[in-house]
């Protein structure tokens, strides 16, 4: 999976709209292996980003689980400290 993505189900407070986007972005661009489309292409592009977000929203809203929803700044944490170990010299 992209880096970049990052997981958004499960959190206190919820994904927001802003993240959903962002994430349905990297994955369009990860698929179409482009940052940036061509003029040609954009259209496409946009269309594909709009509907990787709607369907991530669903997928979210449907999801249901028992487990306590995470802390963003604790997870981030964690991942601050995976990336220290991992690049460690």
């Amino acid at each position: 999976m992209c880096r970049n993505i990052h997981q958004l189900h499960n959190f206190d407070p919820p994904a927001t709209a802003e993240e959903i986007q962002a994430a349905a972005l990297q994955y369009v661009r990860k698929v179409a292996g482009a940052t940036r489309p061509s003029q040609a292409n954009q259209e496409a592009f946009d269309q594909a980003v709009a509907a990787v977000a709607a369907a991530t929203a669903d997928l979210l809203g449907a999801l249901v689980t028992t487990a306590p929803p995470k802390n963003r700044e604790v997870e981030a944490a964690k991942a601050r400290a995976r990336a220290e170990r991992r690049y460690a010299s």
